[in-house]
């Protein structure tokens, strides 16, 4: 929407429909307070970069409200005040240090006892003036803003092909689209030249929708949003969605390749909104999978540095609808001839630790280390246990020396496709909660009949011979 306000028409290619990938399964929280992001900055990049991150995602605020404001997006944006909240002695230092940290950096904090949670909490680092929506109408409303003019919105349309030039070249299973330029913006990239796989690691959370009923849920708490230091972490906001208000727990981060009963992931969020927030029935539950980099800044720039008309946006660390608004902002800039003062700290192809460097995520997970070819870690070997899984199971066994994964429908009928990730050849593994096949390499997901649910593979898990 920023290139089309700045005068150059558009064209967006979007594998399925608006609203319905990663962006559409976020909070909605728009802020720049993201848990203690600036102390870690900080210590990795030095204040300078600490403070364009911060200055990049406040402006992102602002843009999205202006946006909100001139287009008349019915997406329920409203501000509110974001906290970074402390249980415990040691938290509470790391939450002082913060919020003193992002004062001096120019961002809106400030440090309170007062947090407005329904438990007491030793402290927190409060941003005001922040916001939150509901992503998917947003989404939906840029499309509707987008389109026409000149410009297009292009849904149901899987790209399958990438080539740099004059004019660069997206090629569909429904056709090409040729442009001056190109910005791949697809959680993980497709065409990928610039290796990110190798510099971000996939990363689910999960969250869970509980009716927003009983006295601890007042005013306070429902104009507002909040993020623990302590672990397990966990995320809180409320949300209105045609008459009726939930509030949504969010957490049980694990990297993509870590083992671990999703059932029970969301079994304790439920019982967090119930027994800490007093929240009603659980009405709704997803998870959700972003590519966190390995050096806590998003990508953004040139796919590589032998790029000429290929773009990359990656990386968002899970604050996307702020960092994938200022990398737009970044690339408008790039793209009509300006200087970006963002542009440096977010460069796309700046040197970054190699993987197996960076310490290890919150869980205390590793990255991936297994081989393309060989089985997952929440996968037993090809061809152990039973041959025929159990209705609404799913296993890998080996047919016809072929690792295979083969799902029992719930009413005894059976799919087999290839158990080979179509990205890069690792064994995936079968996701009982969200029913689906996921890579712990890099974090394809994969429905049970093969089709791509999410990238970075491009093409369907292949069908095979049923046992």
């Amino acid at each position: 929407m920023a290139l089309k306000r700045a005068g150059q028409t558009v064209a967006v290619v979007e594998a399925a429909r608006v609203g319905t990938g990663v962006t559409g399964h976020t909070t909605g929280k728009v802020t720049s307070l993201h848990r203690l992001a600036y102390t870690e900055l900080a210590g990795s990049h030095g204040d300078d970069a600490a403070r364009t991150y911060g200055r990049a995602n406040q402006a992102a605020i602002e843009h999205i409200a202006r946006t909100v404001s001139g287009e008349g997006l019915d997406c329920g944006f409203r501000r509110v005040a974001n906290y970074t909240y402390a249980e415990t002695d040691d938290a509470l230092v790391r939450v002082r240090d913060e919020a003193a940290l992002a004062a001096s950096l120019g961002l809106p904090s400030a440090f309170t006892s007062d947090a407005p949670l329904p438990f007491p909490v030793k402290g927190a680092v409060r941003f005001d003036g922040q916001a939150q929506i509901h992503s998917v109408r947003y989404l939906q409303g840029l499309a509707g803003a987008v389109h026409g003019d000149g410009s297009f919105v292009f849904e149901e349309s899987p790209a399958v092909s990438l080539r740099d030039g004059s004019p660069a070249v997206v090629t569909t299973e429904r056709g090409s689209v040729r442009a001056r330029d190109v910005i791949v913006a697809t959680n993980v990239p497709f065409g990928d030249r610039g290796a990110f796989d190798a510099r971000c690691y996939p990363h689910r959370s999960y969250l869970t929708a509980s009716l927003a009923t009983g006295p601890r849920l007042d005013d306070a708490f429902r104009n507002s949003s909040f993020i623990s230091v302590d672990e397990p972490m966990r995320s809180i906001l409320t949300v209105d969605v045609d008459g009726t208000s939930y509030v949504l727990p969010g957490g049980e981060g694990h990297r993509a390749s870590d083992v671990g009963d999703a059932a029970e992931r969301y079994g304790r969020l439920a019982a967090f909104a119930r027994d800490r927030l007093g929240a009603g029935e659980t009405a709704f539950r997803w998870s959700t999978q972003d590519a966190m980099p390995v050096d806590g800044l998003p990508y953004v720039g040139l796919m590589s540095p032998e790029a000429r008309h290929v773009h990359v946006i990656t990386g968002l660390r899970k604050w996307g609808l702020t960092n994938g608004t200022a990398a737009a902002l970044i690339l408008t800039d790039t793209l009509c001839g300006r200087h970006s003062a963002w542009a440096a700290v977010f460069d796309s192809n700046r040197a970054v630790p190699a993987m197996d460097a960076v310490a290890p995520a919150p869980t205390g997970t590793a990255p991936p280390s297994h081989a393309p070819g060989q089985p997952g870690p929440s996968q037993p070997v090809p061809g152990a246990g039973p041959a025929r899984p159990a209705p609404g199971e799913g296993k890998v066994i080996e047919v016809d020396g072929e690792p295979t994964a083969v799902y029992a429908r719930p009413g005894g009928q059976m799919e087999a496709v290839s158990a080979i990730c179509t990205h890069l050849g690792c064994t995936v593994g079968f996701n009982a909660a969200d029913v689906s096949w996921d890579c712990p390499c890099h974090g394809s997901r994969f429905a049970t009949d093969g089709t791509v649910i999410q990238g970075p593979a491009t093409k369907n898990l292949p069908p095979r011979p049923l046992p």
